[in-house]
């Protein structure tokens, strides 16, 4: 991608490791720090919705996993733009800092992509899927107890860094 991709451009998860190794390696320990995660989608009248979710990582894919009905899901096939936080743990320490990615969830409806999918997470059956398409990744911390720095990632743009004291 070049740098006038558009903002609303988005990739997947290899492709942001591919662009930023070293922020993905951060934002996928933060996310395999804890098992339960917080998921934001929007509900029918447009208002937010905030859930508890597990995420994986697998096959060069965030995946989104969730049982059937769910209002979570329900949600994500209606408009599928998301918002994800990484449990920030116990305590004020957030090891890693503070991370959040945003895009659209995809539904995986494929048979084998679903059964690989079941083999190595397990879920209950039946179950929704989605894969992702990352159109923002940020990461929250605080260096030398003085700044606080916020890194910005989009598809096709590198990597903005804000520091504020």
């Amino acid at each position: 991608m070049t740098s006038d991709t558009a903002p609303d451009a988005a990739t997947n998860w290899a492709g942001f490791v591919t662009a930023e190794p070293a922020l993905a390696a951060t934002v996928e320990a933060r996310f395999g720090a804890y098992t339960h995660h917080v998921l934001a989608t929007l509900r029918k009248d447009g208002s937010p919705r905030t859930t508890g979710l597990e995420v994986r990582f697998l096959d060069g894919e965030l995946w989104l996993g969730m049982m059937p009905g769910s209002v979570k899901a329900l949600d994500l096939r209606r408009d599928p733009r998301f918002a994800l936080q990484a449990n920030p743990g116990d305590g004020t320490g957030m090891g890693g800092g503070d991370v959040r990615i945003g895009g659209r969830a995809v539904a995986a409806e494929d048979a084998a992509t679903r059964a690989r999918y079941a083999e190595e997470a397990e879920p209950p059956e039946p179950f929704h899927l989605f894969r992702t398409e990352l159109t923002e990744v940020v990461r929250t911390c605080v260096e030398d107890d003085k700044y606080l720095v916020v890194e910005i990632w989009q598809p096709g743009r590198p990597v903005r860094t804000i520091k504020r004291t």
